[in-house]
């Protein structure tokens, strides 16, 4: 960064063993070093142009899914570090755990990684990036790593090799990821409906203008699930364009939703939407499965101190964009799950494995939500034909053998 050059070069000056270099760190062949310190930049993949992109992709093993800068310096520091050298980094604490972050965590592995510090939430002032101190030695792969947790307490584990989230084994929870799982037994699990515009497609149902009824659903957000709220009852309607099969109306069909929608200001904002350079101007930012969501389900926050979890028994609400909704294959066995999804045993498994969002709550996703295990009183049988809850996912075989639930009473 050139505006920095100077000021580092001034600083460094009087000091003839230091060199600063102007140069790109992921584009330059650079010597190796016994020591490399670093606080890399965090930029997400959306900050990059599409050449960035593909160039990184083909220089660099962690530059998958939607990656993050700090990744990729990660493994080039790894590619300039002599043998017994040593790395210390400060970064964002997400590389222990997302998906795509596995390729890092399986380089990592094969060194001796020394060191993990998960530091306070505050240590950047106001950024919530959650940072942590890794030291590694560049030694093949030796003992436990030593934890300091954030409430101070230090364990000492051995991090898996293959890949898979960190953060159960450094809160202490061993248990294996496998057997039957959540999305085994569930129709779908995801976040709530995107419109990408609330303020104009969600609107007070007692001030609601009849004549838009025919286009209303009862809505609930995050803030409104709570033990406040015990009854699920709904203030809110979503005015959603699209039929109940989940298509988006022609522009013939919205009939009284169109004038409404082309008002000035809701046009405008709805036109600034980044999702109308491919779809129609009064699409939702995303398409709402409404076939799912308007069955029985399970519905909790998105963020969240504690997991709970809620019945929508009506089958009526459209859960919004900070709320999941879980749908299981059998409505009937809804509330025996419900309990289950609100024992001791999932609340401390979600707690493991989940991410965090400021002030140390939790952030549930359906990637995590769906490997949540259960027990096989909770099972519903009907995957592929020969495969079991232990080798599910494998592709090939379409056949369903469907059986009944069992369940413990």
């Amino acid at each position: 960064d050139l505006r920095h050059l100077k000021e580092a070069r001034a600083k460094f000056e009087q000091y003839p063993s230091v060199e600063i270099r102007h140069a790109d760190f992921l584009s330059t062949r650079l010597p190796e070093f016994d020591y490399v310190i670093g606080n890399p930049p965090y930029v997400p993949i959306t900050s990059l142009d599409e050449k960035e992109k593909a160039r990184y992709r083909s220089s660099f093993a962690t530059a998958r899914g939607r990656f993050d800068l700090y990744l990729l310096f990660f493994e080039q520091a790894l590619n300039c570090l002599l043998p017994g050298g040593r790395l210390a980094f400060i970064t964002p604490e997400k590389f222990l755990y997302v998906e795509t972050a596995e390729p890092l965590r399986v380089l990592l592995a094969e060194k001796r990684v020394e060191e993990i510090l998960l530091l306070d939430e505050n240590t950047f002032g106001d950024l919530a990036t959650y940072p942590t101190v890794t030291v590694l030695s560049n030694t093949a792969r030796n003992g436990k790593t030593s934890i300091k947790l954030r409430s101070g307490q230090k364990v000492a584990v051995h991090l898996a090799a293959d890949g898979r989230s960190w953060m159960p084994t450094l809160h202490g929870d061993h248990r294996e990821i496998g057997g039957p799982a959540l999305e085994d037994i569930c129709v779908r699990i995801s976040c709530g409906v995107a419109t990408g515009a609330d303020s104009v497609f969600v609107h007070e149902t007692k001030s609601l203008p009849v004549h838009l009824c025919r286009f209303a659903h009862p809505t609930i957000s995050g803030r409104e699930l709570g033990p406040q709220n015990p009854e699920l009852i709904s203030a809110r309607s979503m005015l959603i364009p699209y039929s109940l099969d989940g298509e988006l109306l022609v522009e013939r069909e919205l009939g009284a939703l169109k004038p409404y929608l082309s008002e000035s200001n809701r046009l405008l904002k709805l036109q600034n939407r980044t999702c109308v350079q491919r779809k129609p101007w009064y699409a939702f930012h995303e398409t709402p499965p409404l076939a799912d969501i308007l069955r029985p389900k399970i519905l909790c926050k998105d963020i969240t101190a504690l997991p709970m979890f809620w019945i929508d028994r009506s089958a009526a609400l459209v859960p919004r964009h900070s709320v999941y909704y879980i749908v299981p294959r059998e409505p009937d066995h809804i509330g025996v799950l419900c309990d289950y999804l609100n024992s001791d045993y999932a609340a401390e498994w979600l707690k493991a494995h989940c991410q965090r969002a400021a002030n140390g709550y939790l952030r549930l996703q359906s990637t995590i939500l769906k490997k949540l295990p259960v027990p096989d009183s909770l099972v519903v049988h009907s995957l592929p034909r020969n495969v079991g809850p232990k080798s599910r996912g494998r592709q090939g075989d379409t056949d369903t053998v469907t059986q009944p639930f069992e369940f413990a009473r």
